[in-house]
């Protein structure tokens, strides 16, 4: 068993594109759970209107990148608006039964046969990174052991996700975000002292819908292609892991915590198979091990809510939920 390709292959997830975006929908998750106490169980839908918002103007009407960049973001606003106007007076369970749905409506709706001249149906969309790639700054040649493409995407994705977790950080240091932590803790008595919950609820989800859109982004670019089964139920509850790993109430939590996800699934994916190559391992199958290792990864999760609830580098007190 390679041990060093093993360690290798985990240590490039760390700064993965994959990982930045997931960074970047688990940032969004903290802002909508961790600091307003929003249930959105819906965040792989905001990533999907993201992606498909820019593939679709960028294919459909040839924008410049930054005019689908804009319009990608547009689209989540509008899509934080028609989910949050009705559902945002629900709690807790109510409020993520709603947003799963919605979720999973938008994943339905771009499945559609009779739109697939537009979204491209079941197979989606490719064939759109080509504006964002013009963009590379970096000639051709080898960076760290990645092409100019791949070392390009990593900057665009790590320094965005550096930007809004600073953008996130002075928010919640903010008067806002003082409002937003009493609408967690008590929503009735941050009322009785005059504010307006509901649109500080509804100003929190467009905020982390709109990080959600970027994951979408830097999500689908790397891939050159945007396909609804990508967007699934389990990918919200794979950025819920990221979450709860690093720390709700937290900046750099969602973030340390999708670098951890990544890397612990590489690691046993990694382990995992070279024992069976080497044969130590005979009861198991390449395509069961693919599948353990969530498993395992769902374990070290339960064990991590049942000795430090709080995530790795979140505060016990930030749990004092009402």
């Amino acid at each position: 068993m390679d041990f060093g390709f093993i360690l290798s292959s985990a240590a490039g997830e760390l700064f993965s594109p994959t990982t930045a975006a997931y960074a970047l929908a688990a940032l969004g998750l903290a802002v909508h759970f961790g600091y307003s106490g929003l249930l959105n169980f819906g965040q792989a839908g905001f990533m999907a209107v993201g992606a498909y918002g820019f593939a679709i103007s960028t294919l459909s009407f040839g924008v410049p990148f930054f005019v689908g960049l804009l319009i990608a973001v547009v689209c989540s606003v509008l899509f934080a608006l028609v989910l949050g106007i009705p559902t945002l007076r629900l709690r807790a369970d109510y409020l993520a039964i709603v947003t799963i749905a919605a979720a999973e409506i938008v994943r339905y709706v771009v499945t559609t046969n009779q739109l697939t001249s537009v979204t491209g149906s079941a197979n989606g969309l490719a064939a759109f990174e080509g504006g964002f790639y013009a963009m590379n700054p970096f000639p051709e040649g080898s960076y760290l052991g990645m092409n100019n493409r791949d070392f390009f995407i990593r900057v665009i994705g790590w320094s965005l996700a550096a930007v809004c977790c600073l953008i996130v950080w002075l928010l919640m240091r903010s008067p806002w975000g003082r409002v937003l932590k009493g609408i967690r803790e008590d929503e009735n008595a941050v009322r009785s002292l005059g504010k307006n919950v509901y649109a500080y609820k509804m100003q929190a989800l467009v905020i982390g819908g709109i990080l959600g859109a970027f994951a979408g982004m830097v999500f689908t670019l790397p891939r050159g292609a945007v396909q609804p089964a990508n967007y699934g139920t389990e990918l919200t509850f794979f950025l819920w892991t990221c979450l709860l790993l690093g720390g709700m109430a937290t900046v750099l939590g969602p973030v340390i915590g999708a670098m951890m996800f990544w890397v612990v699934l590489s690691l046993t994916q990694g382990i995992l198979y070279g024992l069976i190559e080497s044969g130590a391992v005979t009861w198991l199958t390449t395509v069961q091990a693919g599948q353990l290792r969530y498993i395992l990864v769902g374990i070290a999760l339960m064990l991590l809510m049942i000795f430090r609830p709080q995530g790795v580098f979140g505060n016990k007190k930030e749990l004092a939920f009402a």
